[in-house]
């Protein structure tokens, strides 16, 4: 529970900073304009559909695409097969792209709260409904015991020290490049192989007139998103090195095809929802955008299906 009100309070904080930026860079929110990059998607049930599949692939997978990342800094053996299965999915997804697209994504309504709200009622609303969200998880929440005479330089930081400095890093990185998200990298890659292959459609129906992890055929191996990443694992890495958490083990056969399985269902999501619980869900939030607050619900559900899942049928072992 604490890492969820370390997000909560990270999602307040980019809310808020998001909105002051978005002052400077468009005064009014007049209908019909959009902040520039702000992740904000169409709403449709592709959205949840892809939410679901993220969340379930989440739970089968043991951790969401950018904590398989990090993960690979501390040394886990089974993230490399979950980022796999990722790229397949992002192929898969590639393939469904025009059907889901002409269905459902080419009509669905773009909603951007200060559109309706203004700037200090998109601000309001969803302050209120993380307060709402942060009551809930607090009363959830059972305080571990401290251990006695533990050294105070091997605690934890609090999480909400965390989340304030992901949501001013979030809004740093809007202000300065864009906003936040991992899958348009891993996208990217999957996209520039597979068109190189040519296994794709000659076109991907408005896939490219749309904000949020976009994807991009590669003329170049570095990009500002590689970097992110690249600079993700090697901080991963120098932290789990220096606490001692690095660790290397067999992982089983079983455990494999889960991880893989449940990569192939997060890319494919993160593909048709055009980002993940980073790009959509974190900068969406924080951009106002109604299509994060509806991947958040999707991808909750789809994670405590999976989870009900591992637990009944002892997938967790």
């Amino acid at each position: 529970m604490r890492g969820l009100l370390g997000i909560v309070v990270a999602l307040a904080v980019g809310i808020l900073g998001y909105h002051l930026v978005f002052g400077a860079f468009l005064p009014v929110p007049a209908p019909g304009r959009l902040p520039p990059q702000a992740h904000i998607g169409p709403i449709s049930w592709v959205l949840g559909a892809g939410a679901f599949s993220f969340g379930l692939g989440m739970a089968l997978s043991g951790s969401c695409i950018s904590a398989h990342l990090y993960r690979l800094g501390e040394g886990s053996v089974l993230s490399p097969f979950a980022l796999l299965g990722t790229l397949f999915g992002f192929f898969l997804g590639f393939l469904s792209w025009n059907t889901l697209y002409l269905a459902a994504i080419q009509e669905a309504p773009i909603v951007w709260l200060p559109h309706h709200l203004g700037y200090g009622g998109s601000v309001a609303l969803q302050l209120f409904a993380l307060a709402a969200v942060a009551i809930w998880l607090w009363r959830q929440h059972r305080k571990p015991e401290s251990a006695p005479n533990s050294d105070p330089w091997q605690r934890r930081w609090p999480t909400y020290a965390g989340g304030i400095l992901v949501g001013f890093i979030g809004v740093l990185a809007y202000f300065r490049l864009g906003p936040l998200g991992v899958t348009a990298e891993l996208g990217s890659l999957a996209r520039t192989t597979a068109d190189s292959a040519h296994l794709l459609p000659t076109r991907l129906e408005g896939l490219d007139t749309f904000s949020g992890c976009a994807t991009r055929i590669k003329e170049t191996l570095w990009s500002p998103n590689g970097a992110f990443i690249v600079a993700l694992i090697i901080g991963s890495l120098a932290a789990a090195l220096s606490a001692g958490d690095f660790k290397l083990r067999r992982p089983r056969l079983f455990e494999v095809v889960r991880a893989l399985l449940g990569g192939v269902l997060m890319g494919w999501g993160s593909m048709v929802a055009l980002g993940c619980t980073v790009g959509t869900l974190l900068s969406g939030i924080m951009a106002g955008a109604a299509s994060g607050w509806i991947f958040a619900v999707f991808m909750f559900g789809g994670l405590w299906l999976g989870w009900r899942a591992r637990v009944r049928f002892g997938w967790n072992s």
